[in-house]
């Protein structure tokens, strides 16, 4: 029989930017203060594993790069996981140390291009998915590669169907409805999106999808990061990421957050019926569909640059 009730927590907090090791620690510690929480499913911010290097230009310009700029890449690619790896090893590890599902932000490398990333963890430590962030928004474009379709996860676990949408991704209609035709039940929404804009934006997804959307979002001060970061010009405040981690219920009210006083947990217990009650009268992709006037065509298969074939 499916859970009727679960024990959900987010995590608000800051990477260790340009130090993956320390990153991991903080991961560990956190997970492990959720997880005495009684959390069973816990979900961390947008990047957190390798950073989101907010402020910084890397010396790019319209038609022109830097030497300092191509530096400051490499130090922060150097810092971004493979996947296997050993640092996606670590975090299965905390995921089997404390028995919870770990949904968490991470800067992927994969060849010479990072990836905008969410891994998804089991109690047993296992790799149960991933999902690429689709579209990289405005500067990001320039760190970031695009995801494809071949990760739109959704997995079917003991707590109910979990996905994930990153940041932006959760403005894209199309993606929120590839992922409500998924069943999507715990909708994790990390982010860096920390405007007052965000908490309407999850309200939303929560009623349109009648899920349950559980948003983590950076904590991140500028006295907090690394001397050689150059994003300390005097556009931004000593916050550089204020927070605004919430969770949702499906018929849009807040049941924990938003957050905007600094690095904490927040905790919620989920009653797994309301997803039912309220899909009584809005269900987006059943009875209040209409398919023979709007269909969604999703491109599910992987995106390869070169494809070999070799004769027999």
């Amino acid at each position: 029989m499916p859970k009727e009730s679960i024990r959900v927590a987010v995590v608000q907090a800051g990477s260790v930017l340009f130090d993956t090791e320390r990153t991991l620690q903080k991961a560990a510690d956190l997970t492990r203060d959720a997880a005495r929480q009684r959390a069973e499913l816990v979900v961390f911010p947008e990047a957190f594993v390798g950073g989101y290097p907010k402020g910084l230009d890397f010396g790019a310009r319209v038609g022109s790069r830097t030497s300092e700029g191509r530096e400051q890449f490499r130090a922060y690619y150097d810092q971004a996981l493979t996947i296997p790896g050993d640092g996606c090893a670590a975090l299965g590890a905390i995921a089997r140390q404390h028995a919870v599902y770990l949904v968490t932000g991470v800067i992927e490398r994969d060849g010479g291009t990072l990836y905008c990333t969410v891994l998804f963890f089991a109690p047993d430590g296992t790799l149960a998915g991933k999902h690429r962030k689709l579209v990289p928004t405005a500067a990001e474009r320039l760190i970031w590669g695009q995801g494809d379709g071949s990760t739109l996860t959704v997995l079917n676990t003991p707590l109910g169907r979990i996905g994930a949408a990153i940041c932006w991704e959760n403005y894209m209609p199309l993606l929120r409805m590839a992922m409500y035709s998924k069943g999507v039940e715990l909708y994790c929404a990390p982010t860096v999106d920390d405007r007052d804009t965000w908490l309407p934006t999850v309200r939303h997804i929560a009623c349109e999808g009648r899920c349950f959307v559980l948003s983590a979002c950076q904590y991140l001060k500028r006295s907090d990061c690394p001397e050689m970061y150059d994003g300390r010009d005097a556009h931004f405040a000593d916050v550089l990421i204020r927070g605004g981690s919430c969770i949702i219920g499906p018929l849009g009210d807040v049941l924990a957050g938003p957050d905007f006083s600094g690095e904490c947990i927040l905790a919620a217990d989920l009653d797994l019926r309301e997803i039912t009650r309220a899909k009584f009268d809005l269900d987006v992709v059943g009875h209040y569909a209409r398919p023979d006037v709007f269909q969604l065509v999703v491109n599910e298969q992987s995106a390869t640059t070169v494809s070999c074939k070799h004769s027999g």
